[in-house]
C-alpha cells in the first residue's frame, strides 16, 4: 500500500461516509462558511477518544461561531459507531463511521492492529485508524493538519478554536505546502 497525506494549500480526497442517525456525509457537500474539521478517532474503544469527542460536542457552538462545521471519524462499523452515540448522548456531534484502512491512510492516518481489551474492557477492533484533525477551507483545500501514532498528545480543542480566531483575523496563510 502507499503511505500519502494530504498537502497544505492543496485539494484534499474526497470523503464520502455514513452518519449515525441514518444519514450520510460527503466532505465535498460541506457548506461552512471558513472550514471544515475532521477529527478522526480510533474507535468505540478508546477511552481518550471518548473524552475528547465528549469535549468536541460541548464545544460545537464556539466551532460554529467561526463558520466551522465539525464531524467526527472512524473505522468502527455501524453498531460501534451506534454505541459510542447512545453510550454517551452525542445528539449534536455529527459521527460518520465505516471509514476503509486504504482511505485512512490516503488521508496519511497510522494504522493499528489490536491488543485485546483496553482499559475500559472493549475489545480493540482488528485494525484501526490512529488519531487524526485536519481543517479543510471551505475551496476544498487543506489548511490544518495533525496526526498521531498513539492515542495521546492530540491537538487541545481550546487551542485550536483561539488559533483558528487568530487565522480568521489575521487572515493567515496554510503552512507546510512545500513539495519539491
Amino acid at each position: 500500500m502507499t503511505f500519502s497525506a494530504p498537502i497544505p494549500r492543496h485539494a484534499v480526497p474526497d470523503l464520502a461516509l455514513p452518519l449515525t442517525g441514518g444519514t450520510s456525509w460527503r466532505l465535498a457537500d460541506e457548506t461552512a462558511e471558513n472550514f471544515t474539521l475532521l477529527v478522526f478517532y480510533r474507535g468505540w474503544h478508546c477511552p481518550v477518544c471518548r473524552s475528547q469527542l465528549q469535549e468536541l460536542q460541548n464545544k460545537l457552538d464556539q466551532f460554529d461561531a467561526l463558520g466551522v462545521s465539525v464531524v467526527a471519524i472512524s473505522t468502527d462499523p455501524k453498531d460501534r459507531a451506534d454505541a459510542m452515540v447512545a453510550e454517551y448522548g452525542f445528539d449534536r456531534l455529527r459521527i460518520a463511521y465505516d471509514l476503509t484502512l486504504q482511505k485512512a491512510q490516503v488521508w496519511g492516518l497510522f494504522i493499528s492492529t489490536s491488543r485485546g481489551l483496553t482499559s475500559i474492557g472493549v475489545e480493540e477492533s482488528v485494525r484501526f485508524n490512529e488519531p487524526g484533525h485536519f481543517l479543510v477551507r471551505a475551496d476544498g483545500t487543506l489548511y490544518f493538519s495533525s496526526v498521531q501514532s498513539m492515542p495521546f498528545a492530540r491537538p487541545h480543542l481550546d487551542d485550536l478554536l483561539s488559533g483558528i480566531r487568530f487565522v480568521l483575523d489575521k487572515d493567515y496563510p496554510a503552512r507546510g505546502e512545500v513539495v519539491d
